[in-house]
C-alpha cells in the first residue's frame, strides 16, 4: 500500500539544506570578497612600479605618480565625456594620474599598518603576558599605564610628535604604535589570566619549567588565535588612523601618494573635480570594510564557540 501522506522528514531535510547552502554562500562571500580586496591591495603595492629590479619604466601603475602635466589638469575619468584613455580615473589639479597615485598610496598604507601591527602586537603581547602569568603588584601596575595609554588621544601624540620631528613616513608609523600596543596588552593579559589557572600550567609547575618557559610554550601558543583576529581587524584601522592623519597634513608628505593626502587634496575641488576625492576614498573604505570582515570571518573560525552555533 503506497502511502499519500508527504514525507515530513524529507521535506525538511529538504528545507534545511537549502537553508545551509545559502549560509554557507554568506559565509564564503564573507571570506572570497575581501580576501580578493586585500590581496589586490598587496599586488597593487609591490608591482606598483619594478625599480627593485631595475626596470623603473615598467608596473601596474600607467604613469609616474609625481609627474605632472598642467595641460592635462582637471580631466574627468575616461567613462565621463572629457576624459581620455590615458587617464582612467582622471587627474587631479596638477595633471598628475589618479590612478598611479591610488596604485602607488596603496603601498605607503600598506607599509604604515603592517610595520604598526608588528610593532604593536609585539609589545603589547609581551607586556600582555608578563602581567597576567606574574599578577599582583606588577599587574596592577602594567595596567594602569595601558590605562593612560587607552585614554591619551592618538591624534594629539601625533600632532606633537609632527611638530617636534616634522610629518613623515616614520613618524606616522611611530604615532601608530606608541599608544596602540595597549590593545593587544589588554587583551592577551586577559587570556593569561585564564590560562594560567589551567592543570597543564600547574603540571609544567611542578615539573619545574621556569616562568619563562612557561610563558613562551604554554601561555603564548594558547593566545594566538585571539591575537590573530586582533591583528586583522587592525589592519583597517591603521590604513585609516594614517589616512587621517595624511588628510590633516600631519602624516605622508607632499609630493608621496597617500590615500589621505588625495582626499585631502581634493576637498577643495569637490565641486568640478570629484573623482580627485572619491577614488581614494573609495579605496579607503573597501580596505577597512575587508580588514573587518576577514577578522570576523577569522574570529569565527578559530573560536570553537562560535564554530558550533
Amino acid at each position: 500500500m503506497v502511502s499519500i501522506i508527504p514525507n515530513v522528514k524529507e521535506k525538511t531535510r529538504k528545507q534545511y539544506t537549502g537553508v545551509s547552502r545559502g549560509t554557507r554562500i554568506m559565509k564564503n562571500l564573507t571570506l572570497i570578497l575581501p580576501v580578493m580586496v586585500l590581496t589586490l591591495m598587496v599586488i597593487c603595492a609591490i608591482f606598483a612600479n619594478l625599480s627593485w629590479l631595475g626596470l623603473p619604466q615598467y608596473g601596474l601603475a600607467p604613469h609616474d605618480p609625481n609627474k605632472t602635466a598642467p595641460r592635462d589638469k582637471f580631466l574627468p575619468p575616461a567613462f565621463i565625456e572629457g576624459g581620455k584613455s590615458d587617464y582612467l580615473l582622471g587627474t587631479d589639479k596638477l595633471g598628475r594620474d589618479i590612478l598611479s597615485r591610488v596604485i602607488h598610496g596603496a603601498r605607503v598604507s600598506l607599509s604604515v599598518s603592517l610595520l604598526a601591527i608588528f610593532i604593536t602586537a609585539g609589545v603589547g603581547t609581551m607586556l600582555g603576558i608578563f602581567s597576567g602569568y606574574v599578577g599582583g603588584r606588577v599587574d596592577g601596575f602594567l595596567m594602569r599605564i595601558v590605562d593612560v595609554a587607552l585614554s591619551f588621544p592618538g591624534l594629539l601624540l601625533a600632532m606633537l610628535l609632527a611638530v617636534a620631528v616634522g610629518p613623515g613616513f616614520w613618524t606616522v608609523v611611530f604615532a601608530l604604535s606608541v599608544l596602540g600596543w595597549a590593545f593587544y596588552a589588554r587583551l592577551v593579559r586577559g587570556e593569561s589570566l585564564r590560562i594560567r589557572q589551567s592543570d597543564f600550567v600547574a603540571q609544567a609547575r611542578v615539573n619545574g619549567a621556569s616562568p619563562f618557559r612557561i610563558m613562551l610554550r604554554h601561555i603564548f601558543p594558547n593566545v594566538v588565535n585571539s591575537l590573530i583576529v586582533l591583528m586583522t581587524l587592525q589592519v583597517g584601522m591603521m590604513i585609516l588612523s594614517e589616512a587621517a592623519l595624511s588628510y590633516i597634513g600631519i602624516g605622508i608628505t607632499a609630493p608621496q601618494a597617500s590615500w589621505g593626502s588625495m582626499v585631502s587634496d581634493g576637498r577643495a575641488e569637490l565641486d568640478r573635480a570629484w573623482w580627485i576625492s572619491t577614488f581614494p576614498g573609495v579605496a579607503i573604505g573597501l580596505v577597512v570594510m575587508s580588514g573587518n570582515f576577514l577578522g570576523d570571518w577569522i574570529r569565527d573560525k578559530l573560536d570553537p564557540r562560535l564554530r558550533q552555533v
